[in-house]
């Protein structure tokens, strides 16, 4: 079972950065005649608290013998990306806020996404491996000088930069505002833009839809659920302050097909009347390790499980067009006490996360859009919490693939700034990967040994014999 669970580390850098070029890139054709209005409506769950950031990605490119040139990379992406925001035009637009806070898309003069030309003097292969996220990729996203965090309000809502390594490789850093997609419709967004590069003409399959009025709250609204997800808790445990009062540590961990296989099994104890998932069994024993590694107290105390579930397929009335790009996510929450966690099964735990994510259906999500129109949430609820989320159904390694080659890789690049997030990551490598996933958390120092045995079940092991 060792071998099924294996630490990957990542070495500490200072990447030397030097921008050459900022470029402003604007739709080929003019947009007015698809947006008459100059603005959008973005619906509840495209304005929650927690979507309105930007999700930063990497694509790293090895040298290839592909007829594009290094040289020539910035101008092939700038040209088509051009094309593609004609389709995917609410890219090239900027946020403000109206009524009540809500946010809406607008269109201006001196606009577009950003594209940012820049090289450094080192070599990939300097890097050391790219196969987990490294905070020291910081500097391939490009931020603007005195950047406040968390800022979307007026900002370009795509930004992209490439920079240039000696070796004659390269990466793609990119700055996707949330407000405008999740991570499906990221992927839709790519595929679009490497397929584009791929022929020399626009490609769009599926044809985008904005589509967001099919989200607009009921008149009026109704709050079916507690929603919890949204609630304050009284931070009355020793959770928030061991992982916020010391500089928590990123540690990650390759998790083979077969342990996922072996957890799902151990979380089903064979019983018809709850089919377990991979994702069920490997969110509930990640949650009980963390919980037990940080030795969190009191054991009376309400912990917290929060994850995104795709609602598309769960959407009737009426169904979402294919090409919608949208956030169609809903926020499940499972609560337990910490002595529940600790002491009770994998089974059990594993049933509580089953329900709450098959409990998230058509009218849980438009009780969320109701929620959020009368209450607003206007900060992240920490308290006793753990975020999980699942980028393993994406497809962003054969979506980054603009000619050149898959990815070295591609994801994420950092997981410090909030350290009560845990990441579930495809493995890079294509078929070699053989089901694996990349398992992403932050701990503080003390607590990561005795994660890693729990993670590993060689405690549980010991304490049964």
């Amino acid at each position: 079972m060792d071998s099924w669970i294996e630490e990957l580390h990542f070495p500490h850098l200072d990447i030397p950065i030097t921008i050459d070029n900022i470029y402003s890139v604007y739709p080929i054709c003019p947009i007015a005649e698809s947006n008459p209005s100059n603005t959008l409506y973005l619906s509840n769950l495209d304005d929650m608290i927690g979507v309105r950031v930007f999700t930063p990605t990497v694509y790293f490119y090895g040298p290839t013998g592909s007829k594009y040139h290094q040289e020539s990379v910035i101008q092939v992406l700038r040209d088509s990306l051009s094309r593609v925001l004609v389709p995917y035009y609410p890219f090239s637009g900027r946020l403000r806020e109206t009524v009540n806070g809500k946010l809406e898309v607008f269109f201006g003069p001196d606009q577009g996404a950003l594209l940012v030309e820049a090289h450094s003097a080192v070599a990939l292969e300097d890097l050391g491996g790219l196969t987990v996220p490294n905070p020291g990729w910081i500097k391939l996203i490009y931020r603007f000088p005195d950047e406040e965090q968390y800022k979307v309000i007026d900002m370009p809502l795509l930004i992209a930069q490439v920079t240039k390594f000696t070796c004659g490789g390269f990466c793609l850093g990119l700055r996707i505002c949330h407000c405008l997609c999740d991570g499906l419709g990221a992927m839709q967004f790519m595929k679009a833009w490497t397929e584009t590069v791929k022929t020399g003409s626009l490609v769009v399959n599926p044809t985008p839809t904005w589509g967001r009025e099919t989200f607009r709250p009921r008149n009026p609204p109704v709050i079916e659920f507690p929603h919890t997800e949204f609630k304050k808790l009284d931070d009355g445990s020793s959770l928030t302050r061991s992982l916020w009062e010391v500089k928590p540590v990123q540690k990650c961990y390759r998790i083979s097909h077969e342990y996922q296989a072996h957890l799902k099994r151990s979380a089903q104890l064979s019983r018809a009347d709850f089919a377990c998932s991979t994702f069920d069994a490997m969110a509930a024993h990640v949650w009980k390790s963390w919980v037990k590694a940080l030795d969190v107290t009191p054991l009376d105390y309400e912990l917290r499980l929060t994850f995104s579930v795709n609602t598309r397929h769960k959407i009737k009335n009426p169904p979402l067009k294919d090409g919608f790009y949208g956030n169609a996510l809903s926020v499940a929450c499972a609560t337990s006490t910490v002595e529940r966690l600790i002491n009770g099964s994998l089974n059990e735990t594993a049933q509580l996360v089953n329900s709450v994510r098959l409990g998230i259906s058509e009218r849980y999500v438009r009780s969320t859009i109701d929620y959020v129109e009368l209450n607003r949430p206007k900060r992240l609820e920490f308290g006793g919490k753990l975020t999980i989320t699942q980028w393993t159904r994406f497809c962003i390694y054969e979506s980054g693939d603009f000619g050149w080659g898959r990815p070295v890789y591609a994801g994420p690049i950092d997981l410090t700034p909030t350290p009560q997030v845990c990441l579930f990551l495809p493995e890079g490598g294509g078929s070699e990967a053989g089901g694996a996933m990349v398992l992403c958390i932050c701990l503080p120092e003390y607590a990561c040994y005795r994660f890693k045995e729990l993670l590993s079940l060689k405690l549980e092991k010991e304490q049964t014999e």
